[in-house]
């Protein structure tokens, strides 16, 4: 700036032409250019007059002129562009340049503050681009954290889920043994004996499932396949099985076609299904027979029913492996049949379960690819 302003000066000098008004107008424009920065359009309209009386304003008048188009909106850049011109053509009327025809100047200057215009609008653009990929970049990670936040919520939710699943049943059989241990002292030794063994082997089943859990659980998230596999629906029988050797009435009916095995992840839904219903009906029926029936073939869908008879309003307590009373076990919150629900909706499926006509159903249907 101050070179321009310097080569200017000595060209006027040379001409002899009003050297002590451009020797003052070009040291005020280089002292007052940095307003410029400051506040674009005033300073600019300020450094203009500037140009009205001598050609040694010129540079900052044009540099103005610059940061107007980089900084301000176009229309704006415009009238301020306009107002230089008209300037620059007082200044070729009243100051002509000898080497030049008015004409060719007033256009060279126009010329010029297109260019200024041209070149502010494009820095602005790309600061604007800038700016714009910045703020992508911003919400892409804000997106992403989010995203490994949900990422984490829906693992720890599966992870209480498969908990829930795995040890709600395993401990109801436990309690229903623990009761008869606590209400019945006076029951035969061998009896005794034998409730305690199955409550020993219980507990390390528990444990052996739970860890079971978290390894399948570990495997899956790292893409690796689990060292033991998870219930399908074949294991069903093992576990209205295992509800029988606990005291249970299990009748179970087994309609399903045999031709072939659902997938995997519906097997194991099925499993999972019955599971719950047979925990829920030792919670809040224990002592009662508990109906299980099962249909389906592929192309169909796949249908868990399970019922039982509501307890009576009394409340008796539940019967214990030795067909005695015992402890009533522990009430349900309530969220085992809420994440059911989930699950059977995740595969696929439906689920609906209430009272009616004196007892409680539990029906899910889960689809079964033909």
């Amino acid at each position: 700036m101050g070179t321009l302003v310097g080569l200017t000066l000595l060209a006027r000098h040379q001409a002899g032409d009003l050297i002590v008004l451009d020797l003052v107008a070009g040291i005020a424009g280089w002292l007052a250019a940095p307003i410029a920065l400051w506040r674009p359009v005033t300073g600019t309209l300020g450094l203009t007059v500037l140009a009205v009386l001598s050609p040694a304003a010129t540079p900052p008048a044009t540099f103005g002129a610059l940061q107007v188009a980089q900084r301000r909106d176009g229309r704006i850049a415009i009238a301020v562009a306009a107002a230089g011109i008209a300037a620059h053509a007082v200044q070729g009327l009243w100051r002509p340049n000898g080497g030049i025809s008015f004409g060719w100047w007033l256009l060279l200057v126009t010329l010029a503050y297109g260019a200024l215009i041209a070149w502010g609008a494009r820095t602005r653009a790309r600061r604007a681009l800038l700016e714009s990929l910045r703020e992508r970049a911003r919400r892409a990670e804000a997106e992403q954290g989010r995203r490994v936040a949900e990422a984490r919520m829906l693992e720890r939710t599966m992870i209480a889920r498969e908990m829930h699943d795995v040890l709600a049943h395993r401990l109801s059989l436990l309690a229903t043994y623990a009761g008869a241990l606590e209400y019945r002292p006076d029951a035969p030794p061998e009896k005794l004996a034998h409730a305690a063994g199955v409550i020993r082997a219980g507990v390390h089943q528990a444990l052996d499932e739970l860890r079971d859990v978290i390894i399948v659980l570990r495997e899956e998230d790292s893409g690796g396949a689990g060292e033991r596999p998870q219930p399908l629906l074949a294991d069903v029988p093992r576990l209205v099985g295992e509800a029988r050797e606990a005291g249970g009435e299990i009748r179970l009916r087994n309609g399903v076609d045999g031709s072939g095995e659902p997938p995997a992840a519906v097997g194991r839904t099925a499993y999972r299904v019955v599971q719950e219903a047979l925990t829920n009906a030792r919670k809040h029926a224990a002592g009662r027979p508990v109906a299980v029936r099962l249909d389906g073939r592929p192309g169909d869908g796949l249908i868990i029913d399970v019922r039982n008879p509501l307890p009576p309003p009394d409340g008796d307590g539940p019967d214990g492996p030795d067909g005695k009373a015992g402890a009533p076990l522990a009430p349900g919150s309530g969220t085992g049949l809420v994440g059911l629900t989930e699950r059977v909706r995740l595969a696929g499926g439906r689920l609906d379960h209430g009272t009616a006509g004196g007892e409680f159903r539990l029906e899910a249907w889960l689809p079964w690819p033909a």
